[in-house]
């Protein structure tokens, strides 16, 4: 046992006396720390995944060329390889496998289902499997005006300028609705895209029944025959464009058809030697020998020249009494009258300048 005598030592001012810290170990830059395995794996699962997307996409997204208010026919019996390889040449699918693929898996191999698709705009291919495969033909109605005194020529013009018909054919159309010229009721319709000429010539022909019941009574009072009064009116409808100069010019013409004078009715030439306008005929034309040149025969010309509205027939049933036997139309579209044919000339030579 130590018999040293304890010695009290003070305690320093300060209970607390720090101790300087241990330099730091040296710490290698970020850059140079050896990487993980799994953020190696959750980097390559990421780019891999955003590259997946991408091709993805690039394969199922719509053809920049894609044909919009398009209406495409699928035959009954059609195959799926075939029809995938024509979407994909029209530019509606980017990879016919792709369109195959989902179209087997949606229809649940089913496959095709025949019939006429509207293609109005931009579609994928997923969008397009579906519709192909549960018949979703998305046919919407195009509304079209027929203009009142079109003749068949025109009309058939007229939808075939409208890109939306893609069954409608011109030809067809001229064919089918040249011997029921004036009876195609010009009206505003509502036809399906897929719409044939058989089926627009029997719609026209329908409305022009419909809508000449209503004058079914005053027709008959009139007491001339209706396929007079259509051709009478199909003549008003392309020499006046208001319903008091068509009744005037009514009064004028069934005056000269009565007394078996020449009805001298330019706008007949258009079925002579296709001129429409006055000031196109040359005193040449007005010789010209056809059924249609109401200069050299008497008489209504052997069809009508339009398709009238029913104003014109109106017109045509309810003629005003005049004194004249001459009309023209100057540059304005103002109605002259004249009862003699020197007055007539007179009348051309002040209005028409010739």
């Amino acid at each position: 046992m130590d018999d040293t005598p304890l010695r009290y030592i003070p305690e320093p001012d300060h209970a607390f006396i720090p101790v300087p810290a241990a330099p730091p170990a040296h710490v290698p830059p970020r850059s140079y720390l050896p990487q993980s395995p799994r953020k190696f794996l959750f980097l390559g699962v990421t780019v891999f995944a955003v590259l997946l997307f991408f091709f993805v996409y690039l394969r199922i997204s719509a053809p920049a060329e894609f044909p919009i208010d398009t209406v495409v026919t699928v035959e009954k019996g059609q195959t799926l390889g075939v029809w995938a390889e024509t979407l994909s040449d029209m530019k509606a699918v980017k990879s016919p496998f792709v369109f195959k693929a989902l179209t087997v898996l949606f229809g649940g191999g089913r496959g095709l289902t025949a019939g006429d698709y509207y293609l109005e705009n931009k579609q994928n291919v997923i969008v397009l499997a579906w519709r192909f495969s549960h018949s979703r033909y998305d046919l919407k109605n195009v509304r079209i005006t027929v203009p009142e005194g079109f003749n068949s020529k025109e009309i058939a013009g007229l939808f075939g300028r409208e890109k939306k018909f893609t069954h409608f054919d011109s030809k067809k159309f001229i064919a089918l609705a040249t011997p029921y010229e004036g009876y195609l009721f010009p009206d505003t319709y509502l036809f399906l895209p897929n719409i044939t000429a058989e089926n627009v010539v029997d719609a026209m022909l329908s409305n022009y029944k419909k809508r000449i019941e209503t004058l079914t009574s005053e027709i008959r009072l009139f007491g001339r025959p209706i396929e007079d009064v259509v051709n009478m009116a199909s003549i008003i409808e392309e020499e006046a464009r208001t319903t008091e100069t068509r009744k005037v010019i009514a009064g004028i013409l069934w005056k000269r058809f009565d007394g078996d004078i020449p009805l001298q009715v330019d706008a007949a030439f258009v079925f002579v030697n296709g001129k429409k306008k006055s000031s196109d005929l040359t005193l040449e034309d007005l010789k010209i020998d056809s059924p249609y040149n109401t200069y050299v025969r008497r008489g209504l010309p052997p069809t009508p020249i339009s398709n009238p509205g029913l104003d014109a027939v109106r017109a045509a049933i309810h003629p005003t009494a005049t004194e004249y036997y001459f009309y023209l139309s100057d540059d304005e579209g103002d109605m002259h009258y004249a009862v003699t044919h020197d007055g007539h000339l007179a009348n051309k030579e002040k209005y028409l300048n010739y």
